[in-house]
């Protein structure tokens, strides 16, 4: 235990190391459905050439990467893992929809990352540095903006999960049927344990969304309760059992190693441009996109996180950012070389912060957590979805505190900020959010003939997202040179 305080400097910063390893327990609980979440989707039944098994072990092997560096590099409770929404880009748009094959897939991943280690770095001429400069010169109050959205995304997905709203065909969204809850129904039993776990912390209990998971799923497995967000007929998405069962004892074991997956990324670079092959255009349009996504996915969520830990100083900057973006960059690479799409900084991180999370000891912790998926991925398969998505909810209403912060008076911030927070959870987008506050805020600054309040980051990110985002006919700006050019 010393030496642990020591390494991480636990007691400096106020904390323990119980309260470390406990903060890092409750990460992990509340994101360990990426284990089953991320093999399924980039497997999509064997749709994608992806085996599950060599998913699962890239996904579990990048995200103890990640929390790894980031605790030990960055000192910071910050967990990573292959990021939701850029593995759906990753199976959907790029794979099924684009036709590219997934390993010249995962080596446009691999590709993004280098470049995003290099832009992580203050030592690499011209771009090092870039990402660090990039969150610093955002607007104060679009990033606590930002935090606010990610509030409202993480609510927005856990009561999805916990299966008390629905999609509707004329309203978007709507609530669920209520009556026909029963006792065995994760909608209600999801309800009952968070009112439990928000009683809890009202009271001071440590550990309380731990608490509230596992109460959740005991009673799950003790009533083989329904799972609705895992009801495929229903409306669900179908990504594990619809009943909650027991975990089975003598499912433990090893998934073994990459059998197709290792290394393919960097094998697949030599048919970038080839005969038959994916265009150069083509190649070049996914990963940027990656970039794009990856970028501004990890800022806001780390200047979000850092700001509900208390590590956004008074000059409005992430400590050790660059140290951060490292170790979102160096996992990012790991995970395309043994089979997986973009590692990120995951918004529940939260939790463990919550619960007192102050150092890298709670992100290490959430890594060597990560890798026990590849000796109990049955476990965590069947920890009920709506279990852990009850704790979103709770962390999303701790995020939300950062809205009383902003200028709501000032008019030329308020559309952007508000754009900011509510487009997240309407386009199921952290990347959405920012792109079109940072346009907004900038197209009311030239409407207002106020150029001179737009520094040189906040030009060209206005410009590049416009360019990303918009352009002739069914293409954005990007895609229509590169079809200029010739590389499409």
């Amino acid at each position: 235990m010393e030496a642990l305080d020591q390494q991480f400097g636990v007691t400096a910063a106020g904390s323990t190391v119980n309260r470390e390893l406990r903060a890092g327990m409750t990460t992990f609980l509340t994101m360990a459905y990426i284990l089953v979440v991320n093999p399924s989707m980039l497997s999509n039944f064997g749709a994608t050439g992806i085996p599950f098994d060599d998913a699962l072990f890239a996904t579990a092997v990048a995200a103890f990467v990640g929390c790894t560096i980031m605790g030990l590099y960055a000192n910071l409770p910050f967990a990573l893992a292959p990021g939701m929404g850029l593995n759906a880009y990753f199976t959907f748009a790029v794979v099924l929809g684009m036709g590219v094959p997934w390993d010249v897939a995962l080596a446009a991943v691999f590709v993004e990352g280098i470049l995003f280690l290099a832009m992580s770095m203050p030592q690499i001429p011209v771009i090092g540095g870039f990402r660090t400069t990039m969150i610093n010169s955002i607007p104060t109050d679009l990033k606590i903006a930002t935090g606010a959205g990610i509030g409202m995304f993480l609510a927005i997905i856990g009561l999805r999960e916990m299966g008390w709203i629905m999609d509707d065909g004329a309203t978007l969204v709507n609530i669920a049927a209520t009556e026909t809850f029963e006792y065995n129904h994760g909608a209600f039993i999801s309800m009952v344990c968070l009112i439990l776990t928000a009683v809890l912390m009202a009271r001071g209990q440590k550990g309380a969304i731990i608490i509230g998971i596992a109460v959740a799923s005991l009673w799950g497995w003790a009533t083989e309760a329904y799972d609705p967000y895992n009801d495929f007929v229903a409306g669900g998405a179908g990504w594990a059992s619809v009943y909650a069962t027991w975990p089975d004892p003598s499912a433990i074991g090893f998934v073994g190693l990459p059998e197709d997956t290792l290394m393919a990324a960097t094998s697949a670079l030599g048919d970038v441009g080839a005969e038959g092959g994916t265009t150069v255009g083509m190649f070049l349009m996914v990963m940027i996109t990656f970039l794009f996504v990856d970028i501004f996915d990890t800022a806001g969520t780390l200047y979000s996180v850092g700001r509900q830990a208390g590590y956004v100083d008074e000059n409005d900057e992430l400590m050790n950012s660059d140290e951060a973006f490292t170790a979102d960059a160096a996992a990012t690479i790991v995970g395309a070389a043994i089979g997986t799409s973009t590692t990120t900084t995951y918004i529940e991180s939260v939790a463990g912060v919550e619960e007192g999370g102050k150092t890298g000891l709670t992100a290490v912790t959430v890594g060597v957590l990560m890798l026990t998926g590849l000796f109990f991925s049955d476990l965590f398969q069947n920890i009920p979805t709506f279990a852990a998505a009850m704790a979103l909810v709770v962390i999303g209403a701790m995020m939300m505190r950062q809205a009383a912060d902003i200028n709501w008076a000032d008019a030329e911030m308020a559309l952007p900020a508000f754009l900011t927070m509510v487009l997240m959870p309407f386009t199921y987008s952290i990347a959405d959010g920012i792109a079109w506050g940072v346009i907004t805020y900038c197209a009311i600054k030239i409407g207002m003939q106020k150029h001179d309040e737009l520094n040189p980051v906040m030009w060209g990110l206005f410009a590049f997202m416009a360019m990303f985002y918009l352009g002739p006919g069914d293409q954005n700006t990007i895609d229509w040179l590169f079809t200029q050019m010739g590389l499409n």
